[in-house]
């Protein structure tokens, strides 16, 4: 059960990294960033595409990367 769990986190931090270096940057400046997040905020700027699944790719990995470290440190330590 270990060995499986070493792999599954192997898998997920690998596609975490990959999905965060797919990822384009936002470097627009601070004014940029102020009024992208505030429109993100409101809802009126909605992310469409790749850049959309990439995001999403990215939060559940890094949520499973999480739990499945908690759960390695935990239980198998």
């Amino acid at each position: 059960m270990k060995i499986f769990m070493m792999i599954l986190l192997a898998i997920c931090s690998l596609v975490l990294i990959a999905s965060v270096l797919l990822q384009s940057g936002n470097s627009a400046g601070l004014s940029g960033s102020i009024a992208g997040g505030a429109e993100q905020l409101l809802g009126k700027k909605k992310s469409k595409g790749y850049e959309a699944v990439l995001e999403k790719v990215t939060t559940i990995c890094a949520i499973l990367f999480i739990i499945i470290s908690l759960v390695t440190v935990t239980f198998f330590e």
